[in-house]
């Protein structure tokens, strides 16, 4: 009999929360970060000022993001000492836990696609079917062509329609585009097109994979050689092709999952009954017995 939810057995085994530990970390992290910018408007306690692409934290640490820094830079634009200092801070903390890790404990469009996944996948039975998929490759053309653009025009014209700009200052600022760039991008993912905008598409993500060569943080499968080939991991995993070359040692890959596309989100520990995946340092080790 085929599983309604693809966590049914890690609940089962590990109870609710072992199952979705990680799942609500991430949402706490995203909520929190808000907070920081929200706090001051609602409160009166400035913690952060300023929006996502630059901020100070107490009005002494700069935080500067380096793929709009970048943008700016190209197009012609000095970038102030404290943008430089900013960025570089974001990029050295990247560099650690993985650029990626961004897309999945930071940006706030990522619980706007994990809601249209999850409830695409409850609609499947009832003959809803989004199956354009592009190649993964394609946000690295997307981020090219803004690089282009920005270089050409002298100006961060992708910046403009960025999805992830509109929601993220709209949220900060109390916008309505916050809400109809998040309609606009569920809808996309729940109708057209399956992880469309996080896994094909976004410039955003494509550019801090550029900082996931390395990092201190990473996904381990340290008892592979347990894998009963259940598949759930791969079905929670926003980019599923990571998995089988550390899983399956594939041309001597693993046990650390080393692909700089693992947005470190943490899903596959949730997910998985036998514990087979963990956060930590990068290991190597042999080919999986299996």
């Amino acid at each position: 009999m085929k599983k309604v939810h693809a966590d049914s057995d890690a609940r089962l085994q590990k109870g609710w929360w072992l199952a979705n530990k990680w799942l609500v970390l991430r949402r706490l992290s995203q909520l929190t970060i808000l907070m920081l910018f929200w706090s001051g408007p609602l409160w009166g306690i400035w913690i952060a000022k300023g929006n996502f692409a630059s901020s100070t934290l107490f009005d002494v640490i700069p935080l500067s993001d380096p793929f709009i820094q970048f943008q700016s830079w190209i197009a012609g634009h000095s970038l102030h000492e404290d943008a430089l200092l900013g960025m570089a801070i974001i990029v050295l903390f990247y560099l650690i836990v993985g650029g990626r890790f961004f897309c999945s404990w930071v940006c706030p469009l990522n619980a706007v696609s994990d809601s249209a996944g999850w409830l695409r996948k409850r609609l499947h039975k009832y003959g809803l079917r989004s199956k354009w998929k592009p190649s993964r490759t394609t946000r690295y053309v997307v981020l090219a062509m803004a690089l282009i653009l920005a270089l050409a025009l002298g100006e961060l014209v992708w910046e403009r329609v960025n999805p992830v700009t509109i929601f993220q200052r709209g949220l900060i600022f109390g916008l309505q585009t916050a809400w109809m760039a998040a309609l606009t991008l569920f809808l996309w993912e729940l109708f057209v097109s399956p992880e469309g905008w996080c896994g094909r598409l976004c410039p955003h993500g494509a550019f801090y994979s550029l900082l996931n060569i390395k990092p201190l943080l990473r996904v381990n499968t340290v008892k592979r050689e347990t894998c009963d080939d259940c598949m759930d991991c791969y079905l929670v995993c926003p980019e599923a092709q990571v998995i089988k070359p550390a899983l399956k040692g594939v041309n001597g890959h693993g046990p650390t999952i080393d692909s700089a596309n693992c947005t470190n989100c943490g899903r596959c520990i949730d997910i998985c009954p036998k514990e087979i995946f963990t956060f930590g340092l990068s290991i190597k080790g042999n080919p999986p017995t299996k």
